[in-house]
């Protein structure tokens, strides 16, 4: 098993973002027996795609534990990716519920559920260090699929990129560096889908360009180091 450096995850009780603290309290005051804490990454840190969302949901992640679970979000989300091949088992709007995910990885740019799902730009800059360290544990990575702007910006600001050189754009392929590069797709939110941004086959195209750059990066991979052993 991938040994997973903690310091890619915050502590339950992260002091980082005062106000995002605050909310955390409010919330396991109100809902104790929900998740109310940074919400961890899923998937393994071997995965070659990565998809980066916003922050968790009120009622989805911040009260399950998992991303994408228990909303709206999650549920074209996991469908899609079951659908191409990327989760095996049954999405049951539940962190229990037996799912995994195959080659393929979920965090959010803000671990902690914010107010009204906005965090503010300081929140955003505060929980970057621990984008970062979920990008560099991951030896294998060759695509990051961030879902809306914030998310995109994010992600370059980890990368260490400027963000006027890949501007964001539904379905826009970034080449980072050679054998990482950058998808974008809208947020896949109950909004963007009920006021027509996102359908879900706009969705499934990006998700499968996606997937299918991550396979073609891991057989190159899989082919170099046959040659190396055989060298």
């Amino acid at each position: 098993m991938t040994h997973v450096p903690m310091e890619t995850e915050p502590d339950r009780d992260c002091p980082l973002c005062p106000r995002l603290a605050d909310f955390r309290a409010e919330s396991r005051a109100a809902n104790p027996s929900w998740h109310n804490a940074p919400v961890f990454s899923f998937g393994s840190h071997d995965a070659t795609l990565l998809i980066v969302g916003l922050a968790p949901g009120m009622r989805g992640a911040n009260r399950t534990g998992r991303p994408f679970t228990g909303d709206f979000a999650g549920d074209l989300l996991y469908a899609t990716l079951l659908e191409l091949g990327l989760a095996r088992g049954t999405y049951e709007a539940r962190p229990d519920d037996g799912l995994e995910l195959v080659d393929c990885r979920i965090t959010n740019a803000v671990r902690c559920v914010p107010p009204a799902n906005k965090p503010t730009p300081a929140e955003i800059k505060s929980c970057r260090s621990f984008l970062d360290a979920t990008i560099s544990s991951m030896p294998r990575l060759s695509v990051i699929l961030p879902l809306g702007r914030i998310a995109h910006d994010s992600v370059l600001a980890s990368l260490d990129v400027r963000r006027s050189a890949f501007p964001f754009g539904h379905g826009s392929i970034h080449e980072i560096r050679p054998g990482l590069s950058v998808h974008d797709s809208y947020h896949c939110s109950r909004y963007n889908t009920n006021t027509g941004v996102l359908t879900p086959e706009m969705f499934r195209t990006v998700l499968l360009a996606a997937r299918d750059r991550a396979r073609a990066g891991s057989s190159s991979e899989t082919r170099s180091a046959r040659s190396r052993t055989s060298g």
